[in-house]
């Protein structure tokens, strides 16, 4: 099987995505790569770097989409920008499975779907990222942007997406499914939380648990926490912005605190490296575009080689573990 990068796609690019890449053929067999975006450039990259060459393939796509374009107008316009040409790649071709971009979130969603084709009976797409949890299991966050004003069918739908996801990838028997909401009680929450939660309690394709409050998402009380793309694209920033902050504090703590609190610090070492590697995005692949017939990994616009590797690889799994034909089967129930 194939898998598409699009190599200029993030803040690092080209060189730490095509790094990326060839840790991932490196690390793990059993596919392909086609990777799309200024051909001599990359083919320079790859040049200073040890890989396996039948595997890596490159097509030229010499424009760029950018963070300051319209999405719209940018696929509609750019077609021979990387992002589109690997998109109509995957489209094009049945044994590319799955692309890779840390582009633009706004192009990648706007592109995938005007341009791939949806599971059957799959009214949204959704964006989908793996969390850590305090109890070292993952939660899956659905939606966190894709979808600002759904419909309460749509958050079902999110629900039995992310839950098979959850079994295939994650191994978890029967995930358990939470709403987030203002508060755990069951008559909690606006207009479409409150018509959304009855459709949940008697879906049988799920394991409804019930409300769940914004604090509790990384809880590991949950392994999906469904929303609207709204409140969860704030809920995920505010979750990165939490953890950004305590590290900056207790950074200057330990500096401002004099000798002892220094020593302190250095036996706390390793424990606070192992939290930072918990939370850590490059540890975690990207978020996973859910309702398409191929699969969309949107790794972080700041990802490295790490986390790009790890995207290529999250494919991979999302593929092995029969995500797709695991909705298809769901949904159509």
């Amino acid at each position: 099987m194939k898998i598409v990068l699009d190599v200029y796609g993030g803040d690092f690019s080209p060189y730490e995505l095509v790094k990326g890449a060839v840790d991932a053929v490196s690390e793990n067999t059993g596919f392909e790569l086609v990777l799309f975006g200024n051909e001599k450039e990359i083919q320079s990259l790859l040049k200073q770097l040890e890989y396996n060459g039948n595997r890596i393939t490159v097509i030229n796509a010499p424009e760029t989409i950018t963070n300051d374009d319209i999405p719209t107008e940018a696929v509609r316009k750019k077609t021979n920008s990387s992002l589109v040409a690997a998109i109509n790649y995957l489209n094009e071709n049945s044994d590319a499975v799955g692309l890779v971009s840390a582009g633009s979130t706004g192009a990648v969603l706007t592109g995938s779907v005007l341009l791939l084709k949806r599971i059957k009976g799959v009214n949204r797409p959704a964006l989908c990222p793996v969390l850590p949890t305090v109890t070292n299991k993952k939660v899956l966050l659905m939606d966190c942007g894709a979808n600002v004003d759904p419909k309460p069918i749509n958050l079902v739908q999110f629900a039995i997406m992310a839950s098979a996801y959850s079994s295939c990838v994650l191994n978890i028997d029967n995930p358990k499914v939470a709403l987030l909401s203002n508060g755990a009680e069951d008559k909690k929450g606006n207009s479409l939380n409150k018509e959304t939660f009855p459709l949940l309690k008697k879906c049988n394709k799920i394991n409804f648990i019930g409300n769940i409050e914004g604090r509790d998402i990384l809880s590991g009380n949950a392994d999906v926490v469904v929303c609207d793309g709204y409140s969860g694209n704030i809920a995920l920033k505010s979750c990165e912005g939490t953890a950004l902050t305590m590290f900056s504090m207790i950074k200057d703590g330990i500096y401002a605190g004099g000798i002892k609190t220094k020593l302190g610090y250095l036996l706390l070492k390793p424990v606070f490296k192992q939290i930072k590697n918990k939370m850590d995005y490059n540890d975690n692949g990207g978020a996973v575009l859910l309702g398409l017939e191929k699969i969309i990994v949107k790794s972080h616009g700041s990802s490295k080689s790490k986390a790009i590797k790890n995207s290529i690889l999250q494919v991979k799994s999302l593929y092995d573990g029969k995500v797709i034909e695991k909705i298809e089967n769901d949904i159509g129930k």
